[in-house]
């Protein structure tokens, strides 16, 4: 028999063990930035595709798929349009030049009707803005890139994928405006011993004699890299059936950036970023754990000249590839000092 004493206590158990229950389901439905870790803070609330100046205090960072370019100063937190003050097309790519001009990629037009054909390498364009926005718009260069291009940190030379090859040239001026000279074409996929699409991303420091790249559709998708002199062809993520995209690299050329979805190999819209060692051995660490929280991703992660500092963005599952809605930094050497306390 229950006497009213019992059937009390019962009553709080249950609203006990529903209460935690439901808390526990709220948890798994939390977003990754309402838990950052120490090493981690959120620098813009809106925003994709992040670039690190040179003296590492700004990021440059596009608004939006064909929209408007940005730059954060970090100490005074001051956000300034950088492509406001013509008009455009919208930009799908902003990247900082050695000498602190800044490269664009973007179509001549744009139709809000059926917008991805102006991110594709029929239409969209590369162009040079000078750093202090003086000189009206950009200047084009008059090259069509598919995706990416990739900046030299060391000099004024860029390479780019056009047409299944690499391309490279070393950016000029000539009264006052910008030109490519000393253009040639560095790799032809029709080349390669295995069918793969191309993207160029990174020049590998120190000397930038290699060109970091990505495999797509090579075994599922892989990190490769070009010896430009030579070219010869390194796989170094060697990791079939998992997607590995190659971003940021770190200054030393010892490790790249690398978007992954190693943790669960559901393909790109399952990627975290991850470490990669180009010494040829395939070793990997997983930086980030946005993609233990259902529906999210971390991608398009760049590091710092100084190695100091990895901006990255968060998106969520089933947004379109480079789409992000938010730029975050990661302090890499208070993680160091973090592992190394957990390890004590």
């Amino acid at each position: 028999m229950w006497n009213g004493t019992s059937k009390l206590l019962l009553v709080v158990l249950v609203w006990l063990l529903t209460g935690c229950a439901g808390q526990l389901q709220s948890r798994r439905g939390e977003s990754p930035l309402d838990e950052l870790p120490q090493h981690i803070r959120r620098v813009t609330h809106f925003g994709q595709r992040a670039d690190w100046s040179h003296d590492g205090r700004r990021i440059l960072f596009i608004e939006k798929t064909f929209g408007d370019v940005y730059e954060a100063q970090l100490e005074t937190k001051i956000i300034r349009p950088v492509t406001h003050h013509y008009f455009h097309e919208g930009y799908t790519r902003a990247l900082y030049l050695s000498n602190g001009d800044i490269l664009l990629s973007g179509a001549r037009q744009f139709d809000a009707k059926n917008p991805w054909p102006s991110r594709n390498e029929k239409n969209a364009e590369l162009w040079v803005l000078k750093r202090d926005l003086s000189g009206g718009p950009p200047t084009p260069l008059g090259e069509k890139c598919s995706e990416g291009p990739a900046v030299s940190r060391r000099r004024m030379r860029i390479a780019w994928t056009q047409g299944g090859a690499f391309y490279m040239a070393d950016i000029v001026y000539e009264n006052g405006a910008a030109k490519l000279a000393n253009k040639k074409k560095i790799l032809d996929k029709q080349d390669l011993p295995f069918k793969t699409g191309l993207e160029t991303q990174n020049f590998r420091p120190p000397d930038e004699k290699e060109l970091i790249f990505s495999a797509y559709g090579y075994q599922g998708t892989e990190v490769a890299g070009l010896d430009i002199e030579t070219g010869k062809v390194v796989n170094y993520s060697k990791a079939p059936n998992q997607y590995d995209e190659p971003e940021g690299i770190f200054p030393d050329g010892k490790h790249t950036l690398v978007e992954c979805d190693k943790h669960d190999t559901k393909g790109s819209q399952h990627i975290d970023v991850y470490k990669l060692a180009l010494d040829g051995s395939g070793k990997t660490e997983r930086l980030t754990f946005f993609g233990d929280y259902p529906g999210y991703k971390a991608s398009n992660p760049v590091v710092s000249d100084d190695g100091r500092y990895m901006a990255f963005q968060f998106a969520q599952r089933g947004d379109p590839a480079g789409v992000g809605r938010g730029i975050l930094i990661f302090d890499l050497v208070k993680y160091e000092k973090l592992k190394k306390s957990q390890v004590k």
